[in-house]
């Protein structure tokens, strides 16, 4: 069983590449982020085409998330429950495989502008409140995945460069202590439970050939439940999408589950 996290960072645009991403390896279940797509123009004929069930929720211009499986999608829900956001940053389902039922959870977190910022204070209270919505989601559901970009990189060495990045938006110590709340649920980090090349990133910036010079963050996470980490057998980014014309500034990460 594979498991994999994009943000395609407008699915308008990249849909050609997510269909030819997927027709080249078919995941079990791929969360996506920043479709920036309403429901209503969310492409989901041209994904049933190619066999594809899919969920989403979304806004026009900003956000969006959805997920996809070539199995059946049950139990959905939207948004994290009991946190008042108008922003479609949440969305899960259950995918019903052959080994049994997989819950996915799809998250796209907000980036936070600046220290201090009234988003930054957003982002610290949507990282509260998921790290609530995923206990009670662990206590329902034995194989948890929580894919998505969550906009933290979690540790110095997922940064191109220290000097530059620590103590900054992305890597402040409040953002980190809120990634590591979620991992105390007892969530384990898929990147971290497989031995990876150093410098291995999940985004780069379009500017300055921020791809070419590998100047880049690992920010895009999945995150898996104990009785799934046990399981796991592999896991990396796949660097071949931003290889392509007019790419997202994120690559996918998959991980493997026996």
């Amino acid at each position: 069983m594979k498991i994999a996290t994009w943000n395609v960072n407008s699915l308008r645009v990249r849909l050609p590449q997510v269909l030819d991403w997927l027709a080249a390896n078919p995941v079990d279940a791929l969360a996506i982020q920043e479709t920036k797509l309403t429901d209503d123009a969310f492409p989901g004929a041209d994904l049933e085409a190619a066999g594809w069930n899919w969920v989403h929720s979304g806004q026009k211009t900003y956000n969006g998330v959805a997920i996809l499986s070539r199995h059946p999608l049950t139990e959905i829900s939207r948004d994290i429950p009991g946190f008042a956001d108008e922003q479609k940053r949440v969305i899960a389902a259950t995918v019903q495989t052959p080994d049994g039922p997989l819950r996915v959870v799809d998250v796209y977190v907000v980036n936070g502008q600046a220290i201090g910022s009234e988003k930054y204070d957003y982002k610290l209270r949507f990282l509260a409140a998921l790290r609530d919505y995923l206990r009670d989601e662990l206590a329902e559901h034995a194989n948890l995945a929580v894919g998505g970009d969550y906009n933290i990189a979690p540790a110095p060495e997922d940064t191109h460069d220290p000097e530059i990045w620590e103590g900054n938006i992305l890597c402040s110590d409040a953002e980190r202590a809120g990634f590591r709340a979620l991992l105390d649920l007892g969530l384990a980090d898929a990147f971290r439970l497989h031995p990876q090349a150093p410098s291995t990133f999940t985004w780069w910036d379009y500017r300055a050939a921020g791809f070419r010079r590998n100047l880049g963050l690992r920010i895009d996470h999945l995150l898996l439940s104990e009785a799934l980490a046990k399981r796991c057998t592999g896991s990396g980014v796949d660097v071949t999408p931003r290889r392509n014309e007019r790419p997202s500034d994120h690559a996918p990460f998959i991980a493997e589950i026996a």
